[in-house]
């Protein structure tokens, strides 16, 4: 049975009204808390109840306790949640959803990543919102998060760079290649923050059929003229086949070539995962008259094929390609830091229904653990391997 959460942003989303949600339909508060005071900033929360648009929810505020900076680069940010005390997949969410900030601000303003520094995300309330994100989704047991499309609103809004048209471009830079609805209320509906938790934590469409367990309002501080400043937050559960996690609502998107350069076929899988696509690939093929060829082939959520098939006509020589719907069987994935000789390596465990499926060390950091200490990468693979599985039976 997968656990499903199901995210409308009726009227917006921001970090806060995403945590506000969480709390509303029965996230435990106090565990909440604990795991974000193990973060290095001086705050508390303030969770109240509001109304907006005839609907009454749960309201939340970061609350800073003492002046501290309101600018912090990508470097601050990581070294801040490495020292913290989240659990390790929890932290691995959070540098992954400030690195996809980072990118994002560092395209925008035509600067190297390390040189971004983030003013309103770099503030007290902000740092909580996304890792307060990932803690939540930590708590709730890592549920299949599925969003429908957000409103992404209109007008002008002010920055520390001055008035930006909305959504501002950082915004738009974190939600591309998924589907989004230009237009909406009257401001800013979509803040950095819960684009960030969209496109990083979310999977955009519908969820499949599901046993209703759980609703959560999170209320939001804006008042808009037509529609209630809330998103609404779903618990459920979804039977998924006779004991299979069975995945639908993808895409297998194809196409033939047989004259494209190397180079372009590397390109067009990057861009194709790059603009939403799970996974991609190229295998041979013997096309007409004999020749030799290549199946260009991408696997991705129906909510991005657009943005896919687009990538694969832009990138390639293709002048067409096919689709048809797949299902797919997920293992439950971790990632578990052990300690070795050579260091700490994080090993990826599938497991199906709890049981273990199968472990494998993550190669980027044996590579790196083999350079520090001048040894053979299959050397550290094999002692992290040894290290996790003498944990995994240890009483």
């Amino acid at each position: 049975m997968d656990t499903i959460a199901f995210l409308e942003p009726l009227g917006g989303i921001a970090g806060d009204m995403f945590l506000a949600a969480a709390l509303d339909a029965g996230l435990d508060r106090d565990a909440l808390e604990r795991a974000l005071k193990t973060l290095a900033l001086d705050f508390r929360l303030e969770v109240t109840r509001a109304e907006a648009g005839g609907i009454v929810g749960t309201h939340l505020d970061v609350i800073p306790l003492r002046d501290g900076p309101h600018a912090r680069s990508l470097r601050d940010i990581r070294e801040l949640i490495r020292q913290s005390g989240l659990a390790p997949r929890v932290k691995q969410t959070a540098l992954a959803l400030f690195d996809r900030i980072g990118r994002a601000e560092a395209k925008v303003h035509g600067v190297p990543i390390d040189e971004v520094h983030f003013h309103e995300i770099g503030a007290v309330d902000s740092l909580v919102d996304v890792c307060g994100a990932a803690v939540a989704l930590d708590l709730l047991g890592w549920p299949r998060l599925v969003a429908s499309p957000p409103e992404l609103g209109r007008g002008t809004v002010e920055t520390e760079h001055g008035i930006y048209p909305v959504p501002p471009p950082a915004v738009l830079e974190l939600l591309a290649g998924l589907e989004v609805r230009p237009g909406g209320p009257p401001g800013e509906a979509v803040t950095p923050t819960g684009a960030a938790i969209l496109a990083g934590l979310a999977e955009f469409g519908s969820p499949p059929p599901f046993t209703l367990r759980a609703i959560g309002y999170g209320v939001g501080t804006v008042r808009w003229p037509d529609r209630p400043n809330v998103v609404r937050l779903t618990l459920g559960e979804a039977r998924s086949g006779p004991g299979l996690p069975v995945r639908g609502g993808l895409l297998l998107v194809e196409a033939n070539l047989d004259d494209a350069t190397g180079q372009l076929v590397a390109r067009a899988l990057e861009v194709a995962r790059e603009r939403g696509a799970l996974d991609a690939w190229a295998t041979p093929c013997t096309m007409k008259k004999g020749r030799p060829g290549l199946v260009l082939a991408a696997l991705c959520p129906e909510s991005c094929r657009d943005a896919v098939v687009r990538a694969l006509f832009a990138e390639s020589t293709t002048l067409g390609v096919r689709m048809r719907p797949v299902d797919r069987v997920e293992l439950e994935r971790s990632l578990e830091p052990v300690e070795t000789p050579y260091g700490t390596v994080r090993v990826k465990v599938g497991r199906l229904g709890g049981e273990v499926m199968g472990a494998h060390p993550e190669y980027e950091d044996c590579a790196a653990r083999a350079r520090e200490r001048s040894v053979a990468v299959k050397e550290v693979m094999t002692a992290a391997l040894v290290a996790w599985r003498s944990r995994a039976v240890s009483p």
